[in-house]
């Protein structure tokens, strides 16, 4: 990746995580930016390539995402979210960011939920929802707190998840400040 595109990164991922502890939610206006400018600088950088590059990432993120904000497991600034971290790392990078976002994101919902002693809930949970999509039906029918949108849900703020997982990429690869 450019400098420019870490930066641009760094910049769009912080800047979510801010807002998605603060308000719990993440502005489309940022998300908006972030998609414009990755396929605008890797249209700039890379030509024709640069916008399959980014046009892809975008792809992939999608792709993952949207089904997950179809069984209400995720909300939609995240999805698009990823789809501007997609269009600035491009696919190859977007799945590591993911990878790490992912397993990042599992030891810190453990964590959360030992902490808030709803382990045994969670895991009756996660039955459920394995259950329930096997048998092709919505999980938040079943229960309602399994939509992120319920107030009594345990929801954790995923743009900062997204962002850690960025960042640790970024490291992992020694490109953070190269």
């Amino acid at each position: 990746m450019s400098t420019a595109l870490k930066v641009l990164l760094l910049a769009i991922v912080l800047v979510a995580a801010i807002y998605d502890l603060r308000f719990r939610r993440i502005p489309n206006w940022l998300n908006l930016s972030g998609v414009i400018l990755g396929v605008s600088v890797n249209t700039v950088l890379f030509g024709r390539s640069g916008l399959m590059l980014a046009f892809l990432g975008i792809s992939f993120s999608l792709l993952i995402y949207v089904p997950l904000y179809l069984i209400r497991g995720m909300g939609a600034g995240d999805v698009k979210l990823m789809a501007a971290v997609g269009a600035i790392a491009g696919p190859w990078n977007w799945f590591a960011i993911f990878v790490a976002t992912a397993l990042l994101g599992g030891v810190a919902a453990l964590v959360f939920v030992a902490f808030k002693r709803r382990l045994h809930q969670t895991c009756c949970n996660v039955a459920l929802v394995l259950t329930e999509l096997c048998h092709f039906r919505m999980p938040s029918k079943s229960n309602s707190q399994l939509d992120v949108r319920h107030p009594r849900s345990l929801g954790m703020p995923h743009g900062v998840l997204i962002a850690i997982g960025a960042v640790a990429f970024l490291i992992v690869r020694q490109d953070l400040i190269t």
